[in-house]
């Protein structure tokens, strides 16, 4: 087609070009009317959301301020209440000490002389065994430190006999409130004592030499120049009865614990007394006590001596003592003595206790448990041990 045709042909062609841009141009202009529209509708619920957002965050602002409100309101009041619940008990601690059981604290000189030879008659007597009891420490193996709390010596225990969970702590040597934790749980979490119910004692206690068996306190009190075993229910909390211990010239038990003239021990076989006299000051004597009257059943001289030595504990019928020396080291069963005769102190076994803090203060050793609760330096430890026969050493 020649040049001259197209030409011709333009004139024709022009009308449809036009017509299709302006198509075009109407089809660009709905597509962008289209998106401005969204644009706005977006715009329009972006900042409705913002609002409703606001609003929202102000609301749980406003929940957080009333929570916060109430949640001071409750702290206060659960702190009245724990300042008039210790006003309470101090109170009834009061009553109680201003009303105790009259206990037989006075003692008749002419009773007690007798039963001071009583007592000598029976010494060194063959001991006739109450159990089939006849297992011995073969080894410490085991330690755990549960905290530290209250001063460097104390005590610490469960009831030796009952069945009770509670914890009985005995902070100081010289003291008469004692703290009582519901169960361990409790004793090991709470460093605080006011979560701790208390039993403030008639009279001051000496020593860490003390024990809980069956439901009642055996504690030493220091009356003058003699000791006094208290017996003192826990449930009523009242003196049920207290007796002299029937020992001249006493001296400390332990070298290495000054204070205690007197350990109150529990096994197998029931109740003991570890004690020392000038009489034989260089070893320590044992006793059998009767937990219902705090007669003297039976006493002993032992060979274990007091020189270095730190604790004492019965087991099965034997007594075991732990020395130690003037600067800390490893504390070790160094002296046995078996009331029954089973078993020699020659022929018992070297026993260790792992490495610790400073000196023991107290160990009271459970027999439901077959473990000990030890008192090291302001630290709570239980020692679990390993047993074996006698005639086995």
């Amino acid at each position: 087609m020649g040049p001259w045709r197209c030409l011709l042909l333009l004139p024709l062609l022009a009308p449809a070009l036009r017509a299709q841009q302006q198509q075009f141009m109407e089809y660009v202009e709905r597509r962008l009317s289209l998106l401005e529209e969204r644009i706005s509708q977006w715009h329009d619920q972006s900042s409705r959301y913002s609002t409703e957002l606001r609003d929202f965050k102000n609301q749980v602002l406003g929940m957080l301020e009333a929570a916060e409100k109430e949640r001071e309101a409750m702290r206060a009041e659960a702190e009245s209440a724990a300042v008039r619940v210790d006003r309470l008990e101090r109170e009834v601690d009061y009553l109680e000490t201003q009303n105790p059981a009259p206990p037989c604290v006075e003692v008749d000189e002419t009773l007690m002389d007798k039963q001071v030879a009583t007592a000598k008659q029976r010494k060194n007597e063959k001991y006739t065994k109450l159990t089939d009891c006849s297992d011995t420490i073969a080894s410490v193996r085991a330690m755990k430190i549960l905290k530290r709390f209250g001063s460097s010596s104390g005590l610490w225990t469960k009831d030796a006999a009952g069945s009770s969970e509670k914890i009985y702590v005995f902070d100081g040597t010289a003291n008469d409130t004692v703290y009582v934790f519901p169960r361990m749980r409790e004793f090991t979490l709470f460093s605080a004592t006011r979560k701790a119910a208390r039993i403030k004692l008639p009279y001051p206690w000496v020593g860490t030499g003390h024990l809980v068996y069956d439901g009642h306190l055996y504690y030493i009190r220091q009356q003058g120049l003699s000791f006094q075993v208290i017996k003192f229910n826990l449930a009523n909390k009242t003196v049920v009865d207290s007796s002299v211990f029937p020992a001249e010239e006493q001296i400390p038990v332990f070298g290495l614990s000054p204070s205690t003239y007197i350990e109150v021990s529990a096994d197998e076989e029931g109740l003991w007394a570890i004690y020392a006299t000038k009489e034989d000051e260089k070893n320590m004597c044992l006793a059998k006590l009767d937990p219902a009257s705090l007669d003297i059943e039976q006493m002993w001289d032992t060979p274990c001596p007091r020189e270095n030595a730190e604790g004492a504990f019965v087991v099965c019928g034997a007594l075991h003592v732990v020395y130690n020396t003037r600067l800390p080291s490893r504390a070790r069963v160094q002296c046995v003595f078996d009331v029954s005769g089973t078993l020699a102190p020659e022929d018992a076994s070297l026993v260790y206790f792992p490495k610790r803090y400073g000196s023991h203060s107290s160990l009271k050793y459970s027999p439901r448990e077959r473990q000990i609760y030890a008192w090291d330096d302001g630290y709570q430890i239980i020692y679990r041990m390993e047993m074996k026969k006698k005639l086995e050493v």
